[in-house]
């Protein structure tokens, strides 16, 4: 391993799945402006995310869509005429 190319600034961190609610605490340099009392009554930085492995369906086994941005709307309104058409 290289040394001196890793960072030495690792501190604790919430990251916050979006899009059920899970929240987790964990060492990482990852910036953030945004703060959140945790269990233990302590303040630390927040982290969201959009996917973390209890939401991703690899994981949790389930067929979920995450639309962020309407874009799955979007497509099925341009091609409403085509899906669920047979070939």
């Amino acid at each position: 391993m290289k040394q001196g190319i890793h960072p030495k600034n690792y501190r604790l961190v919430v990251f916050q799945d979006m899009s059920n609610g899970h929240t987790f605490i964990t060492r990482s340099t990852a910036p953030s402006r945004e703060t959140v009392k945790w269990e233990d009554g302590n303040e630390y930085p927040l982290i969201k995310l959009e996917i973390s492995n209890t939401s991703h369906p690899f994981y949790t086994g389930k067929m979920k869509l995450v639309d962020t941005a309407g874009r799955v709307d979007k497509f099925m309104n341009r091609y409403k005429d085509h899906v669920g058409r047979k070939k």
